[in-house]
Order: structure tokens, then C-alpha cells, then sequence
């Protein structure tokens, strides 16, 4: 999973409604979780570079 995957992912959550708490998704999508803290800083990072 490359950043934009994670980027990609965070919006289909985002779209879908889904709670992107970062309890959550490492419970849920280790995946997701795993990859964002590779390509990026934080999860807060992911998440405000999925806003743009």
C-alpha cells in the first residue's frame, strides 16, 4: 500500500462515514494504519493530507 492508497482509503472511509478514530482503524484496518505511519509523520498527518 503506497501513500496514495492511504490518502485514497482515507477518503472512501471519509465518504462512507466511516469513523477514522485511530483506535479504530488499527483495530480495523491495521493496513491502513501501518502504511500511514510509514508515509507519514502521524496519523494526524494522513488525515489533514486527505483533506487536501
Amino acid at each position: 500500500m503506497g501513500s496514495d492508497d492511504v490518502i485514497n482509503r482515507i477518503r472512501e472511509i471519509q465518504t462512507t462515514g466511516g469513523n477514522l478514530n485511530k483506535k479504530q482503524i488499527k483495530q480495523h484496518e491495521p493496513e491502513l494504519m501501518r502504511s500511514a505511519l510509514y508515509y507519514f509523520p502521524s496519523w494526524e498527518h494522513a488525515l489533514k493530507n486527505a483533506e487536501q
